[in-house]
């Protein structure tokens, strides 16, 4: 029953689909290396593939928006920091987007 005190939030995305085009939107809004395209890939130390993104100034910055997750059920996403609040919400926008794009998301439904 702690109070947070972590910037990271795990999203549960249940699809790898949902999980790759996530980490493609977050790469996309960051400052540095917005050009880059995440791949999933092996990395040592995980079972499966993992996905990351980032555009940090400092290479390993938890402040910088990022996000990572293995291509496993429930296909998680852990997104991390943000240069501030409007940067977050453009990055998010930009993931709904992506989702509406690829028709995961229909707005009208929402309505």
């Amino acid at each position: 029953d702690d109070p947070r005190s972590d910037i990271v939030q795990a999203i549960k995305l249940n699809s790898s689909e949902k999980l790759e085009l996530f980490a493609k939107a977050i790469q996309e809004s960051c400052s540095v290396d917005s050009n880059l395209t995440p791949i999933a890939d092996d990395m040592p130390g995980y079972e499966d593939k993992v996905i990351m993104s980032s555009g940090g100034f400092v290479e390993g910055a938890t402040s910088e928006l990022s996000c990572d997750g293995p291509l496993r059920e429930p296909y998680t996403v852990y997104l991390q920091g943000g240069l501030n609040k409007y940067h977050g919400k453009l990055a998010l926008m930009k993931v709904l987007e992506k989702y509406i794009d690829n028709k995961i998301l229909d707005i009208n439904s929402l309505v």
